[in-house]
């Protein structure tokens, strides 16, 4: 891969918490206009790995460049401008409760440009319909709104800067079945209508098979293997092949290849 197809390149990265060793030596990049996923079991790094890669939690060496530019070491006011290209969906979605669906999205804009109410109330009717959401849902409180809309209220919370790159932790956790499909879907179309490139943590296989371009498997403190899941599924390392293959794994595979 051309360093010019890499929009985030992280390398010989270490995080520890005491004595506590969570990356070890971690190297992994993200090309271009990819849904790229990084997963694992629980407690193996994979949301620490994230916060570490959008200026949130530093870690204790090692290198994350983001479009070009070294993350590690940044503070708030160096990480701003970074921030502004890049979007970002946290796994309970971190709406504020006081504010609507509407207001929610139109404070990023009203924080981060000159525009007017006015328009920002219309880029905001936007953003909201391109994360899938009806017209009257701008107007009502996050309380008011099921967990999947929730989600895609987050959703258009993200993508309110136009951002280049979007982040999404977890962006299925807690959802039904049908609920989660959706979000599959979404997150495709998201990324093809806006040429968007994606990185997300997930512990969800079925939106792995329907959405992930690459996928990289956290374990031991390392990135255990990179490719794409049709790859990793024939891969001989043992922890890949029991998250692979225990049932959750095994019926989400059939899924997939009975949908080809």
């Amino acid at each position: 891969m051309q360093a010019a197809d890499a929009v985030v390149e992280i390398s010989n990265l270490n995080t520890r918490f005491g004595a506590a060793v969570v990356h070890e030596n971690v190297s992994v990049s993200v090309r271009r206009g990819e849904i790229f996923a990084l997963v694992g079991a629980s407690g193996c790094g994979k949301s620490t790995l994230l916060r570490e890669t959008i200026a949130l939690q530093q870690p204790v060496s090692g290198s994350i460049r983001v479009f070009g530019r070294e993350v590690v070491g940044l503070d708030d006011t160096g990480a701003l401008p970074l921030r502004r290209r890049w979007g970002v969906m946290f796994e309970r979605g971190a709406l504020f409760s006081s504010l609507t669906v509407a207001e929610n999205v139109g404070m990023v804009l009203r924080e981060h440009t000159p525009l007017s109410d006015a328009l920002i109330d219309e880029i905001a009717a936007v953003k909201i319909a391109l994360a899938g959401l009806p017209a009257d849902a701008g107007p009502k409180y996050p309380s008011e709104l099921s967990g999947g809309m929730r989600k895609r209220a987050a959703l258009a919370r993200a993508i309110a800067l136009d951002p280049e790159l979007l982040f999404l932790d977890e962006p299925t956790a807690g959802l039904d079945p049908l609920s989660a499909t959706g979000i599959d879907e979404l997150v495709r179309h998201l990324r093809d209508a806006l040429g968007l490139t994606i990185m997300m943590v997930t512990h969800d296989l079925d939106l792995l098979w329907r959405a992930a371009d690459r996928v990289a498997v956290l374990g031991e403190g390392t990135i255990l293997g990179v490719g794409t899941m049709a790859e990793l599924s024939q891969s001989g390392h043992a922890l890949i092949r029991e998250y692979f293959y225990g049932p959750r794994g095994r019926s989400a595979r059939g899924q997939a290849w009975n949908r080809k």
